[in-house]
């Protein structure tokens, strides 16, 4: 039992690194933009203090959530905010982007203590995404001994918080590794938002399951089929993104060649 425990632990650790990283490296490149109107001695200096600050919200943050995320209340809000990120990221990406292009060449560089002050705000934002995805995860992994932390079992909690070292340091460090993925096969941005969505289905089944509503047994949420189902359908998304985004990044291959041909 204490293997099978281990092994599903380490799963969801494993898949909240992956995560993290396309997240990070989508959120390293907004705050690329937002720091590359200031002087080169200054770009990295503005990402360090925003970062800085940032990095005491989600600690923050992840004990305030930890409290919070056996109300139903907060876990339908947290699922319709991760669900609502997904429809929001395909709706600027296929029906705003013109828009959002056109507001991208009009505005200005601000000073450098402004620039700070966005990318830590912008980091909050992205934290929130991070937390709940991770909170959603935890929250169904079954309990350990350890004792609670907040309002989760201490294995929960230690995985979330794992996670959130995760994501700060691939922010800081290795988002440039996953930006290079992303440039090899951007559908996997797609990808990962479609998981984030389907986690926040996860999220929803979790609170719909609770006491207080009883829409969906509580059995079911916490049981063997859910898991099954819960997981086929995650591994079905990643495998056909990942073969989505080879196939589209050959087809830019070739029509990259043929223009190299035709100049």
């Amino acid at each position: 039992m204490e293997a099978a425990l281990f092994v599903e632990y380490g799963w969801v650790l494993l898949i909240l690194i992956a995560i993290e990283g396309i997240l990070a490296a989508d959120n390293a490149l907004v705050m690329a933009t937002m720091v590359k109107h200031l002087p080169k001695n200054k770009r990295k200096k503005a990402l360090l203090y925003g970062l800085a600050g940032a990095f005491v919200f989600r600690f923050g943050s992840l004990f305030f959530v930890s409290y919070l995320i056996h109300i139903w209340q907060i876990q339908a809000i947290g699922a319709a905010y991760l669900i609502g990120i997904a429809v929001y990221h395909f709706s600027k990406k296929y029906l705003l982007k013109p828009y959002v292009k056109h507001k991208l060449k009009e505005s200005k560089g601000t000073g450098f203590w402004v620039t700070v002050l966005k990318v830590e705000l912008a980091d909050v934002a992205f934290a929130v995404d991070s937390i709940l995805v991770a909170v959603a995860l935890a929250a169904a992994l079954p309990p350990t001994t350890l004792p609670n932390i907040g309002g989760l079992d201490g294995g929960q909690f230690s995985v979330v918080l794992a996670g959130g070292l995760i994501g700060i340091l691939i922010m800081r460090f290795a988002a440039s590794k996953f930006v290079d993925l992303l440039d090899r096969r951007p559908g996997l941005e797609t990808t990962t938002y479609v998981i984030v969505a389907w986690v926040g289905v996860k999220l929803a089944v979790y609170a719909l399951s609770h006491p207080a509503l009883a829409v969906i047994s509580h059995e079911f949420a916490k049981g063997l089929e859910w898991k099954i189902l819960f997981w086929s359908v995650f591994l079905i998304i990643v495998i056909t993104g990942w073969l989505m985004s080879g196939e589209a990044d050959t087809k830019q291959e070739d029509q990259d060649a043929s223009l190299k041909v035709v100049n």
